[in-house]
């Protein structure tokens, strides 16, 4: 299985908090799951911790793209910086950049996304962020984690608006 491409600086295990998620599910393909990943703005319509996608007039990531969110309670400024739509020979990749705030509440985050088929009529969506900043160093403490709960909600919101349209 393939594996997320991390950026200098955002390498899991040196960051202040890593969070790592994945499904496999049978009966839908990447190309099944990609327009709801890639679309940011049909984010909250099955992700409940996103609000207020604003992607500058553009309908969907690519990279290089500036756009903002809120999550987990933070007003994410964000840049794409990986698109890889799936292919027969790839995965799908989308990554991005985002920040908040400054100083002591700075918060940096690289966070990652694959989507490829696998044998079987199956695919495997794998989501996983590093986080920096002292805002980061909380969150990796905080039980239940935050991070891990959300993103898998993420997921298995993904998961069931695919099937409602596969």
């Amino acid at each position: 299985m393939n594996e997320i491409f991390w950026p200098e600086g955002f390498v899991p295990g040196f960051t202040e908090n890593f969070a790592s998620n994945e499904v496999i599910v049978a009966g839908l393909g990447a190309v099944d799951i990609w327009p709801w990943l890639s679309h940011a703005a049909r984010w909250p319509s099955y992700y409940a911790n996103s609000a207020n996608v604003q992607l500058n007039c553009a309908e969907q990531l690519h990279d290089g793209l500036r756009f903002y969110f809120e999550t987990f309670g933070f007003p994410v400024e964000a840049q794409c910086n990986e698109y890889v739509p799936p292919s027969d020979d790839q995965p799908g990749r989308i990554a991005w950049h985002g920040w908040a705030g400054e100083g002591e509440t700075r918060l940096d985050v690289h966070h990652a996304w694959l989507i490829e088929d696998l044998p079987g009529g199956r695919v495997r969506i794998l989501t996983q962020e590093t986080q920096k900043g002292k805002p980061a160093a909380e969150l990796a403490v905080a039980r239940p984690n935050p991070m891990i709960n959300g993103h898998q909600d993420w997921l298995d919101g993904l998961v069931r608006a695919a099937r409602k349209t596969a």
